[in-house]
């Protein structure tokens, strides 16, 4: 029987970045694949990592093509290392626009920025991009942290090859941590630039521009919802309930793989 297949993105993953939730980005990923899973993992290449001592180095294949927001061109930057001791491949989106450390960032994501909303969108589409590059096709895809909350609407539903994620089930982790209090009213023009469908720029307008944002809209496009580590909010219980999606809450900061796998394998169960 072969292994399945399952993609995770991460705001942050140790050693490359331990802020927070640095040790979940990486033990989760660790324990799932000695689960007999085919691992790939996704994250930011925020300025506070040391590429140098992580042994970061650029994959020209995937790199190159320019991801234009707001009438600018932004050139994509995909970067790789290796998890140690699992061998796991870490992909690395950057860009020096978006993801240098400035002196105004008051945390290592930049969550005080006013652009936060252009990132977000930056690096949904450059992960949607690789994952769809490597020809790689997972049957779940865990999303974890605000900044890529917007990745399951790039790879459900503005995706340049609408099958390569179309028998994925997506999993959207709500992590400790701070989140933008404002995001950009143009948002919604800029998604609809990239190629967003009227009737998903219906439903996201129905969404407050809140700190609850990027979560909403990640739990839209998912099939599970889990709270790690964070008592859930009852506004975003009753979004999950209106939405029908499974909502799994896990108390504490260990690491409860076995929880995460029954829960894939009851969406990939469904799917049947």
């Amino acid at each position: 029987m072969s292994a399945h297949k399952i993609i995770f993105v991460s705001q942050e993953i140790a050693p490359y970045l331990s802020v927070q939730n640095g040790k979940f980005g990486r033990e989760l990923p660790q324990a799932v694949q000695s689960h007999k899973y085919e691992v790939r993992t996704f994250m930011p290449d925020f300025g506070e990592v040391n590429e140098r001592r992580n042994q970061l180095h650029e994959v020209i294949r995937l790199s190159g093509i320019n991801i234009p927001i707001s009438d600018h061109d932004h050139p994509l930057v995909v970067k790789v290392a290796s998890m140690h001791p699992s061998r796991i491949q870490v992909y690395f989106i950057d860009n020096d626009d978006y993801f240098q450390k400035t002196d105004t960032d008051t945390d290592a994501f930049g969550t005080n920025r006013p652009d936060n909303d252009e990132r977000a969108i930056f690096f949904a589409h450059g992960t949607q991009e690789t994952a769809r590059k490597l020809r790689w096709e997972p049957e779940v895809v865990q999303v974890s942290g605000w900044m890529c909350a917007l990745t399951p609407l790039y790879m459900k539903r503005i995706c340049g090859d609408p099958a390569a994620f179309k028998k994925s089930k997506f999993v959207y982790v709500v992590l400790p941590g701070e989140t933008p209090a404002a995001i950009d009213e143009n948002i919604l023009s800029k998604l609809k630039a990239e190629g967003a469908k009227p009737a998903d720029l219906k439903k996201l307008k129905e969404i407050p521009l809140d700190s609850d944002f990027f979560h909403k809209v990640a739990m839209t496009y998912s099939d599970a919802v889990v709270f790690q580590g964070v008592e859930p909010s009852q506004a975003l219980l009753d979004y999950a309930a209106q939405l029908g999606i499974k909502v799994v809450s896990l108390p504490g900061d260990a690491v409860d793989a076995d929880a995460y796998v029954d829960l894939y394998n009851s969406l990939m169960t469904k799917s049947k």
